[in-house]
């Protein structure tokens, strides 16, 4: 789905309820004063802008379905030699690039724009949508954007019908994450790590190619490159999101330090290392990508993998249970259409396809229609990815009101979405909610440094990768034009610089490890929403726990509380409504910052350090950029 660059100066959303309000039920709502000549002047313009953004967000709502319909159709049932199905969502994707960029389209809204200031905030909010939808697919230069979409279509192709062989043995993503997650013989772990690697090697060419063609389309409405035609929803330009990366980045840096010298000794001597590496060989590591090493940690007595286990609990009751969570904090049942047209299983060993195995949740119409893309499987893994799914399933469910023209059906800027729903899923996994759950015994004590290392493990690794590794090498690919012949060597440099992992081998151009992570070729440009997010949820949380629950932000239950249904329910409630910084201070009266996370970690600095004593620390002390 594509955002967009909000204005920065837009009034408190309460101020614009009435405006889009007008807009979504049809009417032709303006300010005027009928006795004023200029007032009719005005009031005839607002009338035929609404009625130009009246045509488009019912053109936009339809379009969107079908998209959707043709994208899930292909990435939820993968035949063989089945040419029907990608053809299908290209010709869908057609007719949303040929309706979004069209000619037409561009030049009224540029037209409208161009007398902004006889317009309502709403009215020019949502011309800008529509001009920042164009960027993407203008049709001032069809011919490009129709060799992106083929392009895409074909890549996401490769990616998700590749087969992946281990031993001789045709295996899933599954598969290969649990040999990273158990396994101690470094050689079969080598073995996994390759595995997953392989379905780089036929992606070098097709990302060459979509880099081409992504920045060429995005040029055509004066975007440089197609990197800051993304951050323009922060209303940035790449330069501008790369310093602040690079800020939050240097923040989380020290903790960062700490964790990677622990973790180079401690699997060392996980698996038999004599001799500790200067830098984390890739598979060594529980994520092929090194964006995860909470599995290293095991929490005494806290293992909800074993406690899953014991009680029986299947697949289902892990969705279930997470919508539990939500309907238990005042947000309404999922609708029935959701388990009937969700695809949120493991395909049995039989089946004659393949579906895509990323986890993922769908706004099929802007409507109702709201499905998730799982391979649920009764484990601690999903039981957080899930609650984690639903949460962006829940934001569609509250801006999906009348009150948010369909084209506003987003949240208030991409990292909000992944920052609420990450912030469920962690809460999901503390203590009192377990104990609360009756998961665990109210009785049981934890070793809470362990804790605190674990999730340090997940959620500083992954910020560190998010604003790191893959914003900089997204950033160098397209707004610096990163020479093809360097895809891998630039890739293996910036793996090395920001997390203080090496490859096991050498890897020539002959790999495109980049490109095996889905986001490169199928979500492109945006990984540091990720990384804002993290920074966002941690801000969420706090506020959370210190003023509605009163409680450690370590040691939370969510569970139950209306109250904080009501508080996030009115963040998601606005969609993308108005500026997305003026609605963080009104919910919580900070601007965005990265202390309440470092608060969170700070008694974990300590121990590390202690843990640390004497031992040979590899990264410099300032992070280089």
């Amino acid at each position: 789905m594509n955002y967009v660059h909000l204005p920065h100066n837009f009034p408190n959303m309460k101020n614009k309820v009435l405006f889009v309000v007008a807009i979504a039920a049809g009417t032709a709502f303006s300010l005027v004063n009928c006795g004023d000549n200029h007032a009719t002047s005005t009031g005839n313009l607002s009338a035929e802008v609404d009625s130009f953004l009246v045509s488009y967000n019912n053109k936009y709502k339809e379009l969107s379905a079908i998209t959707n319909e043709a994208q899930w159709k292909l990435l939820t049932h993968m035949e063989e030699g089945d040419t029907v199905s990608s053809k299908n969502a290209e010709n869908a994707q057609k007719l949303y690039a040929d309706f979004t960029g069209s000619v037409d389209n561009i030049e009224k809204a540029k037209a409208f724009l161009a007398k902004k200031d006889s317009l309502t905030p709403i009215q020019v909010e949502q011309l800008e949508h529509i001009m920042y939808f164009a960027g993407a697919n203008p049709m001032t230069d069809s011919v490009t954007v129709k060799e992106k979409i083929a392009a895409e279509t074909d890549a996401t192709k490769k990616l998700y019908e590749f087969k992946y062989m281990l031993g001789g043995k045709e295996v899933t993503k599954n598969d290969i994450d649990k040999v990273l997650r158990d396994e101690n013989d470094v050689n079969k772990r080598l073995d996994a790590w390759n595995t997953a690697k392989s379905v780089g090697d036929s992606l070098h060419n097709p990302l060459a190619n979509l880099r081409m063609l992504r920045n060429r389309v995005v040029q055509g409405l004066n975007y440089s490159d197609y990197f800051t035609y993304q951050v323009a929803d922060y209303g940035m330009n790449a330069d501008e999101m790369i310093t602040l990366l690079r800020q939050i980045n240097d923040e989380i840096y020290p903790l960062y330090r700490e964790l990677h010298t622990w973790a180079r000794y401690e699997l060392a001597k996980k698996y038999g290392v004599s001799e500790v590496p200067d830098y984390l060989p890739a598979h060594w590591l529980p994520n092929q990508w090194g964006q995860d090493w909470s599995d290293i940690v095991s929490v005494e007595g806290f293992d909800l993998d074993k406690i899953i286990e014991e009680k029986k609990y299947d697949s289902m009751w892990v969705v279930q249970q997470a919508e539990r969570y939500y309907v238990s904090m005042g947000f309404a049942p999922l609708p029935k259409t959701f388990y009937d047209k969700s695809d949120l299983f493991p395909l049995p060993v039989t089946a004659k396809y393949k579906k895509n195995n990323h986890a993922s949740a769908w706004h099929m119409d802007l409507d109702n229609d709201v499905r998730s893309l799982m391979s649920v499987q009764p484990n601690a893994r999903w039981y957080e990815t899930t609650h984690h799914e639903l949460g962006h399933i829940y934001y569609y469910m509250q801006y999906s009101n009348p009150n948010v023209p369909y084209i506003l059906r987003e949240g208030a800027n991409r990292a909000y979405h992944e920052a609420l729903g990450t912030m469920f899923g962690m809460a999901a996994m503390q203590k009192p909610f377990l104990e609360g759950l009756g998961l665990v015994d109210a009785s049981l004590k934890i070793d809470t440094t362990q804790q605190l290392l674990k999730e340090a493990l997940r959620y500083i690794v992954a910020l560190n990768w998010q604003a790191g590794t893959m914003s900089e090498f997204e950033y160098e690919l397209y707004a610096k034009n990163l020479p093809e012949n360097e895809f891998n060597k630039r890739w293996w440099e910036i793996v090395k610089r920001e997390q203080g992992i090496v490859p096991p081998m050498e890897r020539d151009e002959t790999h495109c490890d980049a490109a095996t992570k889905t986001h490169i070729i199928d979500d492109p440009a945006q990984y540091y929403d990720y990384a804002l997010s993290s920074v966002l949820m941690f801000q969420f949380h706090d506020y959370i726990s210190k003023n509605i629950l009163k409680q450690d932000p370590r040691f939370t239950n969510y569970y139950g509380n209306k109250e904080i249904g009501n508080f996030i329910g009115g963040m998601m409630a606005v969609g993308g409504v108005g500026d997305w910084r003026a609605l963080l201070k009104e919910k919580t009266g900070q601007e965005m910052t990265a202390k309440p996370m470092l608060d969170y970690f700070s008694p974990l600095m300590s121990w590390l350090k202690k843990q640390n004593e004497g031992r040979k620390y590899t990264l410099p002390e300032k992070r280089a950029h």
